[in-house]
């Protein structure tokens, strides 16, 4: 498998879980404001939709968007357990968490990276991301994870997105629970390898 990818962004997520679940794999830095990748290629060619991540398997399909990435990969190595079994109850739970911090938080935070939007439109988005930090703080009050005492794809996507809040300048201190769980979650040895392979702090 080859995992192409831009630094911090959103492709970190599967980088962790590859890395989590030992699995072999190569990765390739992409420049999607050139549309290139360190190799060259036009990336274009490799995902039409311009971004990362993109997955290339071993027979040479592709596949896109990192919440149907981490669970494809998961499901290379089931004793791994970041995914549970398909048809499983806890497989929909995980589903409903990746789709909450793809929806929720993720594309919220498109939201405040891009220059253009109004300041009207960026606290907008401010106040909806305290909202939904609110349901997570909720959450991980119950349990030492999204889903339970088992770290899965669903912490490394929602560890990702987090990371954001810094360059954004938005605060996490009301959310200390949170706040323990990312730094809990960085001392992971897969998690300080994959940023330390794609040069982020």
């Amino acid at each position: 498998m080859k995992l192409y990818f831009k630094p911090g962004a959103c492709s970190l997520s599967p980088h962790i879980v590859l890395r989590e679940l030992g699995l072999q794999f190569e990765l390739e830095k992409v420049d999607t404001k050139a549309g290139t990748t360190s190799s060259g290629a036009d990336f274009s060619k490799i995902n039409p939709k311009g971004y990362v991540p993109t997955l290339q398997l071993d027979d040479g399909q592709f596949l896109t968007e990192g919440p149907a990435i981490v669970q494809y990969i998961a499901d290379r190595k089931p004793e791994g357990k970041l995914a549970a079994a398909a048809g499983t109850f806890e497989r929909y739970k995980l589903a409903e968490w990746l789709n909450f911090i793809s929806t929720e938080l993720h594309k919220t935070f498109s939201i405040l990276f891009n220059p253009k939007n109004p300041a009207e439109a960026k606290s907008i988005a401010r106040d909806h991301l305290t909202r939904r930090y609110g349901n997570i703080e909720a959450q991980l009050a119950k349990t030492q994870f999204l889903l339970g005492d088992q770290f899965t794809a669903a912490d490394a996507y929602l560890f990702t997105v987090s990371r954001w809040t810094k360059p954004v300048d938005f605060s996490l201190a009301a959310f200390p629970k949170l706040e323990a769980y990312r730094a809990k979650i960085a001392q992971r040895p897969a998690v300080k390898a994959a940023m330390e392979a794609e040069g982020i702090s």
